[in-house]
This record gives structure tokens, C-alpha cells and sequence, in this order.
């Protein structure tokens, strides 16, 4: 049974790791524009402004309502078809454009996870304690500097841990990206099982790599969530 995970040709070790690494790749793009949109989304939900508010509402809303494979689906076939149709209606004739399978799921998985993010940081907005705010303007720092000394550090705090778990959300829902030929884990595993007739071997492999993926996140979600509470424990006992 070893031999099947051996590196070269003669073992899947080798196309295994290569999916694995894509995995990795693919949820470390996502989250830097998740968290983007989420912050925007966030601040539109709590701005003072109607429309803003409806827009962020409405987002959510929609992008949580729907099952991420749709979302996935709809970002491969229907954003690469509307660009295409505009381009040749600018240019006729424009070569077509084609969406490669990372950049959907980063823009798919980024929209939903976005979305549920939004929520975390607008809670986390309004857990923010309003007398410092009031000392930090006292004092006369100005707008960015309380959102970057007072702010920003008390919401990271706030939101940690359910970042955290969309985070891992966010890890296993990169198998969805199997679907669009995207040579993941899932889909290397898929692979593999057709070739070898052997699902349990190589699906129990897959499920021991996305595993060890959440339990190496939850080691380091939870020193960041210490370093992130120093000094607050401590002045609370």
C-alpha cells in the first residue's frame, strides 16, 4: 500500500503534494480579498448613509443564501460569458477571454467568505468600547490613528476567533474547486481512485491532508488569539 503514495511514477506521493500545495495556495489568495470585502462590506452595513446600508444588507443576504457551488459555478461559466459578450460588443474582434480555474474559485470562495465575514467584523465594530474612542479624539489623534491604534486592534481581537472558523471553512470548501478541473486535493484524489480502483485508500489519505491542514490552523488560530488578548486576561483577574 506504500507504494501507492511513493514519489515518481510508479506513486501518487508526488501528485498528492502538488495538489496540496494548490489547496494551500488557493485559501491563502482567498482570504487576504475575503477579509477585504468583508471590512468593506462591514463598514457599509454600519455607515450612516440608507443606500450603503441596504447594499451591504442585500449582499450578505444573497451571498449566504446561496450554496457556494453555485457561486463557484456562476463565476466560471457566467462571469467568463459576460465578459466575453461585452468585449465583443467593444471589439468584435477581440480574442475571448478565459477564466482559469484558480482565479474562479479565488473570486468565488472570496465573495462568500466575504460575506460571512462581514458579519463577524460588524459585530466586532459593535463590541468596540465608545468611551476610548471619545479619549483617543480628546486627545486630538486623528481619524486614523484612533482606527489604527484604538480601533483596529480591539476588532482583530473581536473577530479572531470566528475569522478563525471561517478560515477553516474556508479550507475544506477549496474541494469545491475540483468541479472546474482544478487539480486540488479532491481532484487529485479523484484521479487516483479512478486509476487504482482503490477509494478508501486514497479518500482516507485526502481526509488525513485536510486534517492536518485544520489542526496545524487551530495550533496557530490559538497562539494568535493569545497574543492578540495579552495584557486583557491579566487586567481582568
Amino acid at each position: 500500500m506504500l507504494e501507492l503514495f511513493s514519489w515518481g511514477n510508479s506513486g501518487w506521493g508526488d501528485e498528492l503534494f502538488s495538489g496540496l500545495k494548490i489547496t494551500v495556495a488557493l485559501a491563502l489568495t482567498t482570504l487576504p480579498f475575503g477579509l477585504a470585502i468583508g471590512f468593506i462590506v462591514a463598514s457599509g452595513s454600519l455607515a450612516p448613509r440608507r443606500p450603503a446600508q441596504m447594499f451591504a444588507n442585500g449582499y450578505t443576504t444573497m451571498m449566504r443564501g446561496l450554496p457556494e457551488l453555485l457561486t463557484l459555478f456562476l463565476v466560471y461559466n457566467g462571469v467568463g460569458m459576460g465578459l466575453n459578450s461585452l468585449l465583443s460588443w467593444a471589439i468584435p474582434n477581440a480574442p475571448s477571454i478565459i477564466i482559469s480555474p484558480f482565479v474562479a474559485g479565488v473570486v468565488a470562495l472570496a465573495l462568500v467568505f466575504g460575506a460571512f465575514a462581514a458579519e463577524v467584523l460588524r459585530g466586532a465594530f459593535q463590541s468596540l468600547d465608545r468611551g476610548q474612542i471619545e479619549a483617543a479624539m480628546a486627545i486630538g489623534m486623528r481619524p486614523y490613528q484612533i482606527f489604527l491604534r484604538v480601533k483596529l486592534p480591539q476588532i482583530w481581537r473581536f473577530a479572531l476567533p470566528g475569522i478563525g472558523n471561517l478560515w477553516i471553512s474556508l479550507l475544506k470548501d477549496t474541494s469545491l474547486v475540483s468541479v472546474i478541473s482544478l487539480n486540488d486535493i479532491m481532484r487529485v484524489t479523484k484521479v487516483a481512485v479512478g486509476v487504482t480502483k482503490q477509494p478508501f485508500t486514497f479518500y482516507l489519505a485526502a481526509c488525513c491532508l485536510y486534517w492536518l491542514m485544520c489542526i496545524l490552523s487551530e495550533i496557530a488560530l490559538g497562539r494568535m488569539e493569545k497574543r492578540a488578548s495579552r495584557g486583557v486576561r491579566g487586567s481582568v483577574t
